[in-house]
């Protein structure tokens, strides 16, 4: 075996049966020991130094194998090679065949010499138990088994043929037979070692594969058996849970080692218990999936696959990040950006999740807040400020808001409450929050004065429907704003019913300006003396077929929420271009341009459409635009009015002296009229100071070359005090006339005619 297993054989099956022949030590000294014994019995029996010399032989062979052992045990297994191993071999078998030919000759000895039947009877039960005990000890070396048996075996059968006993030539005979038996014997050991070691081998590399593929996973994976105890658990498990060392958790029960582990990864005491319960759920098979929190920093999901033999592997990775970024996208998608407050979809279901913790009587309040003129500071100061201003007031009404009350940031300028105190004041609440919203707010270096028009409603918490909360509230800010800026209003049934005839005078609103059932009335302009009508302004009318006349502050305020105020004024437009054809050629009409109108293009184009169909001089047509209508995008607006002053008519500023930096449109927009605004004639005959301010805006506004007209003028002291400091260059106003039909129109001009024929007269006389 030693020449050629290096090349039979793999070094590693080589080492194993190599290491088999050293292996078994207690039995080797036994074995020395009593087969020392023996041959002395014999020889104290027999009184031969033929056995005292073989028994000192053998003793000396055996310290000499006991020394072997001992080398061997100091050799680096790790750096043995094919040579080394069979150098070992030989050293083994000089020992173990020396002692077989010594128990060998001691037999042949006992047989040939018949000194007595017990030297026969001991030296041939000794070779016999020793020829199967080579088997036994050293299977590993089909050398060793072959020379062995035949060194102990071969001494009886010689010594048997020089006797010529025949029983003992038979003897002999049948004694070859079992050391052939007891080759086979070894051989077959020695396979099936040979197998076990490739085995154990091809084993020991899958678990070597596996333990490497298991403790690189990027998951923590920990298996259970029935009884909760940890069989198998991986780096990253440990490394997740901070249970230290692997190797030290195996047959560990897993509650026990989770309350040492939890303890380090989380800071709340309350913890562990709860992340015990969820893996119990796990592995009890009630969930299959679970999501638990340790901390903020640390995030597992599990999920469990059940064995057939009742135990659990438990899956699991670290989802921190896919927790937090799923965080931040629902609070995203729930708070609104600018102001960090609940969004409104948000807030109605924090609406309904705090109802369904209050009694079903309880008294609760939704409070609307909207800010007034919000989109003046955007227009003027720009967008960025606003949200600014935005922000400003969100963090005051936090404040106000404090822990009890529900606050979110609606669209635009408009922000939402929820009040549902213990003490049941919930009126009071409301109010006193509405009054503590206004005030003064500083943004970006400029004071800004807020007051808010507020609508609430007043509702038990069992009847907190989205729906019905929402409509009840937008109705009682609808009312507030017609009350005027800074009110609050609260929700009252007949509120319902103007919303619901304010919808219906929306249908039929639609019906008549997409059928043109509107009508036409004009208001005259006289030169100051009254002696010539030279313009007339068209005023939009409405006959409900109901209703009777509905007011044009109504109607046109419902048009603009519809969005078909644009409509009307391209019919006023169209009527008015078509009446006043009729009229003297001296006689201009006027058409009021909205603020949607200034929004586009398409203006240019209906009034294109209008003179061409009716055939009226562009010269005779004047648009009037008012200051409110400007604020926005100014550079577009001028773009726009220039667009049409191209056409050749007039353009004319309305209600000038209550918009915002009024002074600066005359120079930078087209504008041939200034039609100054009533509240600057109402008292100008009683309020000296008025009279020097009217006087000044018409000063400057003759300076520019600009057309005067003066609105408003309804007493004959007004018109008297504007004749004598020539304020006008018309007078528009109930003391010439009201608004009349266009068929009035012609009679009114002739009688300024035959005023002034009268007049002409009078001077001559």
């Amino acid at each position: 075996m030693a020449t050629r297993a290096p090349g039979a054989v793999t070094t590693e099956v080589y080492l194993s049966l190599v290491r088999s022949l050293f292996g078994n030590r207690r039995t080797l000294f036994v074995s020395l020991g009593l087969q020392t014994g023996c041959l002395l019995l014999v020889w104290w029996q027999s009184g031969l130094p033929v056995y005292l010399c073989l028994a000192a032989a053998f003793m000396i062979v055996g310290l000499y194998r006991t020394a072997t052992l001992a080398w061997f045990d100091r050799a680096d297994c790790s750096l043995l090679t094919p040579a080394t191993l069979a150098r070992w071999e030989r050293w083994y078998l000089s020992g173990a065949i020396s002692s077989t030919c010594i128990l060998g000759l001691a037999a042949g000895y006992a047989v040939a010499t018949s000194h007595g039947s017990f030297a026969e009877l001991v030296c041939i039960s000794v070779a016999m138990v020793t020829v199967v005990s080579v088997v036994g000890r050293n299977y590993g070396s089909r050398k060793a088994v072959i020379l062995q048996s035949l060194s102990l075996s071969l001494p009886i059968v010689i010594a048997s043929l020089v006797v010529g006993d025949p029983a003992m030539i038979i003897l002999s005979l049948l004694l070859m037979g079992l050391v052939l038996a007891t080759l086979r014997m070894a051989a077959g050991i020695r396979d099936v070692l040979s197998r076990n070691v490739h085995a154990s081998r091809a084993v020991s590399l899958i678990a070597d594969s596996f333990d490497t593929a298991l403790n690189n996973m990027t998951h923590g994976l920990l298996m259970l058996d029935r009884y909760n105890r940890i069989q198998v658990i991986n780096r990253k498990a440990c490394e997740l849970l901070q249970l230290g060392e692997h190797y030290r958790l195996k047959n560990c029960d897993l509650d026990v080692v989770l309350k040492f582990g939890v303890r380090h990864a989380i800071a709340d005491g309350s913890m562990p218990d709860l992340i015990q319960k969820q893996l119990r759920q796990l592995v009890g098979g009630s969930v299959a999936r679970a999501v638990l929190h340790f901390s903020e920093d640390l995030v597992l999901e599990f999920s469990a696959s059940h064995q057939a033999g009742g135990g659990v592997v438990l899956i699991f990775e670290d989802v921190t990040g896919r927790i937090h970024s799923e965080r931040k996208i629902l609070h995203m998608v729930r708070y609104d950006s600018l102001t960090g407050l609940p969004n409104r979809s948000y807030f109605a279901d924090l609406v309904k999740e705090r109802a369904g913790v209050l009694p079903p009587e309880a008294e609760t309040g939704i409070l609307l807040l909207d800010i007034n003129d919000f989109k003046h500071v955007n227009d003027m100061k720009g967008h960025a400020t606003g949200d600014r201003l935005l922000a400003a007031v969100a963090d005051r009404l936090s404040t106000l808001a404090g822990n009890d009350v529900l606050l979110a940031h609606l669209l635009g300028d408009r922000f939402v409450f929820l009040f549902a105190p213990r003490d049941g004041r919930v009126d009071e609440a409301m109010r006193d929050v509405h009054a503590k919203a206004a005030g003064s707010y500083d943004v970006d270096g400029t004071t800004f004065r807020i007051t808010m028009n507020a609508g609430g409603v007043i509702l038990p918490a069992g009847q907190l429907c989205v729906e019905d909360w929402q409509i009840k509230a937008d109705l009682a800010l609808y009312d507030s704003k017609s009350r005027g800026k800074g009110t609050l209003a609260l929700f009252a049934e007949e509120m319902d019913a103007r919303y619901l005839e304010r919808q219906r005078l929306k249908v039929d609103l639609r019906d008549a300006v997409e059928n043109w059932r509107l009508s036409a009335l004009y208001q005259p302009m006289y030169v100051p003396d009254g002696s010539q009508l030279s313009c007339c302004e068209a005023l939009a009318r409405w006959t409900h077929p109901e209703k009777g006349p509905i007011a044009p502050n109504i109607f046109i305020e419902i048009a603009e929420e519809m969005g078909i105020v644009s409509d009307i004024t391209r019919f006023m437009i169209d009527r008015a271009c078509r009446d006043c054809v009729d009229w003297p050629e001296h006689i201009s009409v006027s058409v009021n341009l909205s603020e949607h109108d200034l929004r586009n293009c398409d203006i240019v184009r209906t009034v294109e459409a209008a003179l061409a169909d009716s055939g009226l001089s562009p010269s005779r047509l004047h648009l009037e635009v008012t200051e409110s209508s400007l604020i926005e995008e100014l550079s577009t607006v001028s773009l726009l009015l220039g667009d049409l002053r191209a056409l050749g008519v007039s353009i004319a500023i309305d209600d000038f002296g209550t918009g915002f930096s009024s002074l600066s449109y005359l120079d930078r927009l087209p504008v041939d009229i200034v039609k100054i605004d009533r509240s600057f004639v109402r008292d100008i005959t009683t309020d000296a100071r008025r009279f020097k301010l009217l006087r000044g805006i018409v000063t400057l506004s003759r300076q520019l070359d600009l057309e005067i007209v003066l609105e408003g003028v309804e007493t004959e002291a007004q018109l008297e005090r504007i004749r004598e400091y020539r304020c006008a260059d018309l007078i528009q106003g109930y003391v010439f006339s009201t608004p009349v039909s266009t068929d009035r129109i012609s009679v009114l001009s002739d009688r300024a005619q035959a005023l002034r024929s009268r007049s002409g007269q009078s001077k001559v006389a």
